[in-house]
């Protein structure tokens, strides 16, 4: 851009500097302009981010509990229901303010819940009396249920196990097959209602399960044991005289077999899950001694050393006790029970 140079006079010389261009004002104006907004768009995006943050931690706060109550859930969920009964037939005499607790084991025949049992009788006190519902009478329908369950759990139930006066965890065991499902709406409520603290047992190899119940079976009209039957044994040698009758299973029909008890404990399972409950299985109570410990923990009982005089009867392979052991091993070799095929304990 030229300069303009203007003469006054000899002696004076002005120099002019060029006039601006409008179009280099416009674009000075338009950068203004351009970063004020920048900045101002900056300012408001911040302060929209704030205030959304803001809502998005409230709606959290609202929909997640705090971490007290959760824990305060948890607690109260471990926590059995303690219970101070008052019974008919008899004082509890200096034990009267003695909590007692109230339980249920629930299972399937041959799942080791006589073995189980045995175990925790062996605790000083506990009171768990047996299979009291496989008498038809006492489940012939719900009315007859509750009483019976009123009568166990008011410590007016008599049995060998019976610790009577300072029970601290008393119960019974419960098959399936004995009402239990049928009116589990029922029992559930009652369940629930009373602090009843429920314990699954089930077997992992429902394969063995089932030579167990086909030998029981057997035996039940045979008696092995000098003409007496015996479903539970003491000693070696009586084991070995129950084990050495090797059943027949039907391979045509023993994989649906093994599926509908799978299905029978799937459904004990989600019927009872509002419950206070646990879910133990054989082989671990086998193979890990610590479960017990979760037992007696799941009860509020005080730690003692369980114990048991009862005898396993099939110990060893399967293949030892089946007597068509080829064309059950063909039949679930490939399948989701090829495992059932190789456990050993």
């Amino acid at each position: 851009m030229a300069e303009y140079i203007y003469l006054v006079n000899k002696d004076t010389l002005i120099i002019k500097p060029p006039k601006k261009s409008p179009c280099f004002l416009r674009t000075i104006v338009l950068l203004f302009a351009m970063v004020c907004g920048v900045y101002i768009c900056t300012i408001c995006l911040k302060q929209i981010g704030t205030v959304t943050k803001i809502k998005f931690q409230n709606i959290q706060v609202i929909e997640r509990p705090s971490p007290d109550s959760i824990i305060i859930t948890e607690l109260e969920a471990q926590i059995p229901t303690l219970h101070y009964p008052k019974p008919e037939t008899f004082s509890r005499g200096e034990c009267t303010q003695n909590p007692v607790r109230f339980f249920a084991i629930l299972s399937m025949q041959r799942s080791g819940s006589g073995w189980f049992e045995t175990l925790l009788n062996s605790h000083i006190n506990v009171s768990s009396n047996g299979e009291i519902f496989s008498v038809m009478d006492r489940r012939k329908n719900i009315s007859t249920i509750i009483q019976t369950l009123e009568k166990v759990y008011n410590l007016d139930w008599f049995t060998s196990a019976s610790k009577n006066e300072c029970s601290a965890a008393v119960g019974f065991k419960w098959m399936l097959n004995q009402g239990l499902m049928q009116h589990h709406k029922e029992i559930v409520e009652y369940f629930n209602h009373r602090g009843v603290s429920a314990i699954f047992l089930f077997r992992r190899n429902l394969l063995r399960r089932m030579v167990s119940v086909l030998a029981n079976s057997y035996d039940r009209y045979a008696k092995l044991l000098n003409g007496t039957h015996k479903s539970h044994v003491h000693s070696q040698d009586e084991a070995a005289a129950l084990s050495s009758y090797k059943p027949m299973i039907n391979s045509t029909s023993l994989i649906s077999d093994l599926k509908d008890v799978e299905m029978a404990a799937v459904k004990a399972l989600e019927y009872f899950n509002s419950t206070r409950h646990m879910v133990l299985y054989y082989e671990d109570l086998v193979t890990n001694h610590t479960k017990l410990k979760d037992v007696q923990e799941f009860l509020g009982l005080p730690r003692m050393k369980l114990t048991s005089r009862q005898v396993k009867i099939h110990k060893g392979s399967l293949s030892d006790f089946v007597k068509n052991w080829d064309d059950v091993n063909k039949t679930l070799n490939g399948t989701e029970y090829e495992s059932f095929l190789r456990a050993d304990y």
